[in-house]
């Protein structure tokens, strides 16, 4: 028997599009079809970070909304929250990013690279950099810094606390689903500050991070691609890292230049610490080389 593809779901901005897109100017077309494949960066994203991955400009972006029925921005963002926390598997997006490329590798390749190179245009944003200064300011006076991720973040998070160690910071890896994360955070204590990648719906493991951090009133910065969210309203820095097109495979290259940019920031605060660890590292790794150590 035949496979029934799914039904296309159609919200208010879907509709508005197919009746009043083309009556847009070319610059106000490429915005609103930008939002339409982009809706998770959308609501992440000002009239000016939109208007920079669409080579216009922010008056451009708001006529363009507002040619589509919206008072504004931030109506057209309610719109939008519904379309994009629809449930959605890994397999329905590879299905819809494959349709879209067909069997073309090459095509492929140059999705890939087009949508990380729109996405780190918007993290070069004044507001975007900003954040990542925040980030880097709140994450500098921790004791530790203790860095979560499950799921796809978990490989990023352990990446990112092995590469804070290795810059003089204490760090520690939340990185298990399910019952064992209690292990890890059963010594969570004050002086500790949370760099928190979670993406998508609030699940039960983030949301008792979050519990636990209001708690011991610890320092928190959840790294997502969504800044309005019940979560990113609970954070005390939000910094906003695409994981591609919406509806389509994820991508974490974004997450990852950002998380490499606070680490480097991190690094430029505290040079001689980020130095020391790095001389005994490779002291250390004389060592396991089986090079002669002077031991004193």
């Amino acid at each position: 028997m035949r496979e029934m593809a799914p039904a296309k779901v159609t919200d208010l901005f879907t509709e508005r599009l197919a009746a009043r897109g083309a009556s847009l100017s070319p610059a106000g077309r490429r915005v609103v079809e930008f939002i339409d494949q982009h809706r998770v960066a959308a609501l992440a994203s000002s009239a000016m970070e939109l208007a920079a991955s669409t080579g216009t400009s922010d008056a451009t972006v708001v006529r363009a909304v507002q040619a589509l029925g919206f008072a504004g921005l931030g109506e057209l963002k309610q719109t939008l929250v519904s379309s994009v926390t629809r449930p959605s598997t890994p397999a329905d997006d590879m299905r819809r990013t494959l349709d879209e490329v067909g069997e073309n590798s090459a095509q492929a390749v140059d999705l890939v690279l087009e949508t990380h190179a729109e996405a780190l245009r918007v993290l070069m944003m004044p507001e975007a950099r900003g954040r990542i200064v925040a980030t880097t300011s709140v994450l500098h006076l921790a004791e530790r810094i203790v860095v979560f991720g499950i799921g796809p973040s978990a490989a990023l998070a352990a990446y990112a606390a092995m590469v804070l160690e290795r810059s003089g910071r204490r760090s520690k890896c939340l990185n298990a689903a399910g019952i064992m994360l209690a292990d890890q955070m059963l010594d969570l204590c004050q002086g500790d500050a949370l760099l928190v990648l979670a993406y998508g719906r609030a699940y039960r493991e983030v949301m008792t991070v979050f519990s636990e951090a209001r708690r011991l009133a610890l320092p928190l910065v959840l790294v997502t691609d969504v800044t309005d969210s019940k979560l990113a309203r609970a954070a005390d820095v939000v910094l906003a890292a695409r994981r591609g097109r919406t509806d389509r495979v994820a991508l974490h290259g974004t997450t990852l230049i950002a998380l490499e940019a606070v680490i480097l920031g991190l690094a430029a605060a505290d040079r001689g610490g980020a130095m020391m660890a790095l001389e005994r590292l490779n002291t250390l790794r004389r060592a396991v080389n089986g090079q002669r150590v002077d031991v004193g």
